[in-house]
């Protein structure tokens, strides 16, 4: 707790400055001005970022300290670097004001701000690697890193166009303010988060690669590169004519968005079929009952035991199967990393503290889910009211407890998980 709190601490202390530093360059009454229009997509990015991970939510940390790491560190980091950088070049190669904005856009501002965005996705693949599970999970990470990234970025942009706009007295609708806010806002509100997004892919594949595979170091690296050619091909083209610039739009950068969306989608039915294939063994040793498997890997099935849930238990039931679906989609990852060679060093502990979990929840959870994944259950069965949590039989063995097994078990060796009978 110490060192989350230092470090978002450090976070706020770099926002602060950062802020103050933006406000001091563009004025006050601009400031607030790009605030209000560069926080307009926020709220949307955010939200759909965390319903693609819905199916295996990332720690609430992760996803604060991505956010917040691109919105305050990075932007930090990117304003004084990517000015350092100008100077250098306008002074080794004697260039031109001209020529140092466009190099340095197309060159310096691609590794400078793909690089201070990625290091988020460094520190939690140094730090948090246990919760980068899926490609979901890097591309998630990523693109909140990036949208935090994107809005600071835009109060700055946004900002000086307004500045600038009440210096010449332009008119609302023809204004490079309204510009700005149609290309930055409206028309590519997705361009630094899928820039960024190629790293956070690296990343995700390094997270669930075997410790000595080349693609611990590999995908990393080849997933930041590809981050800095989009950057900088996506800077180089608004330099470029209006034709131009919608073209590079229309044949690159659509297609690409196109292709993570789906990657995305793809891996998020992938996290799906995880749970479906590996869960089925903890059924079978009686953890839980034989239809939870399929409920839990049915993001409808989880939406219907949550009503279910609710209307008998009433919120803290619709949280004990939030939480419980939440647990049995990190047990079934955990098992996957396992099946396929890769146990966690950790893994009796992670497994028997993941049970212990969904163990407690079990009582409020497991009759929901069981009418969700099996809805044609003759309606006799349901008649009657659902029992209160503390009179709730409870189902399967006992929990491990003291008693958890010194190592890991192959799927095909599974023993039974505790000593404990059926009540």
């Amino acid at each position: 707790m110490v060192r989350t709190g230092a470090l978002f601490t450090a976070l706020a202390v770099c926002g602060v400055i950062i802020l103050a530093v933006v406000r001091q360059h563009i004025g006050t009454e601009s400031f607030l001005v790009g605030l209000v229009l560069a926080i307009l997509p926020v709220p949307l990015l955010i939200w759909a970022f965390l319903w693609l991970d819905h199916v295996a939510p990332s720690p609430w940390k992760n996803v604060v300290f991505a956010f917040t790491w691109g919105a305050c560190a990075a932007t930090l980091v990117a304003l004084f670097a990517n000015e350092y950088g100008a100077k250098l070049i306008a002074t080794t190669f004697s260039a031109t004001p001209t020529q140092t904005d466009q190099w340095g856009a197309t060159f310096v501002a691609p590794l400078v701000e793909e690089t201070a965005k990625g290091a988020a996705l460094l520190l939690l693949f140094l730090f948090r690697r246990r919760h980068i599970e899926s490609v979901v999970d890097g591309i998630v990470l990523a693109g909140l890193a990036a949208t935090g990234f994107a809005f600071t970025e835009n109060i700055l942009y946004i900002g000086s166009a307004f500045g600038e706009d009440k210096a010449l007295g332009s008119s609302v609708l023809d204004s490079a303010t309204a510009a700005t806010f149609f290309v930055r806002v409206l028309m590519t509100p997705f361009a630094h988060p899928l820039f960024t997004a190629m790293t956070g892919i690296g990343f995700a594949i390094a997270a669930t690669s075997r410790p000595r595979s080349v693609w611990r170091w590999l995908a990393p690296l080849g997933g930041w590169l590809l981050a800095m050619v989009l950057h900088g091909l996506w800077n180089s083209s608004s330099m470029l004519s209006p034709v131009g610039f919608l073209t590079v739009y229309v044949a690159v950068m659509i297609p690409v968005f196109g292709l993570v969306v789906w990657l995305a989608f793809w891996a998020r039915s992938r996290e799906l079929r995880t749970i479906r294939t590996n869960l089925p063994v903890y059924a079978a040793a009686g953890w839980l009952t034989l239809p939870e498997p399929t409920a839990l890997a049915s993001m409808k099935a989880r939406g219907q035991a949550r009503d279910t849930a609710r209307r008998y238990y009433g919120e803290s039931g619709a949280r004990a199967v939030r939480d419980y679906t939440a647990f049995a989609t990190h047990l079934a990852f955990l098992r996957a990393a396992a099946t396929r060679g890769m146990p966690a060093p950790d893994f009796t502990a992670r497994e028997a503290e993941l049970l212990h979990h969904l163990w407690q929840r079990k009582s409020l959870v497991q009759l929901p889910l069981a009418q969700a994944a099996t809805p044609h259950l003759p309606p006799a069965v349901w008649a009657a009211p659902f029992p209160h949590p503390r009179q709730a039989p409870m189902w399967g063995p006992q929990p491990w407890g003291a008693q958890a097994p010194t190592q890991w078990a192959a799927p095909g060796t599974w023993a039974a998980p505790g000593p404990g009978k059926h009540q």
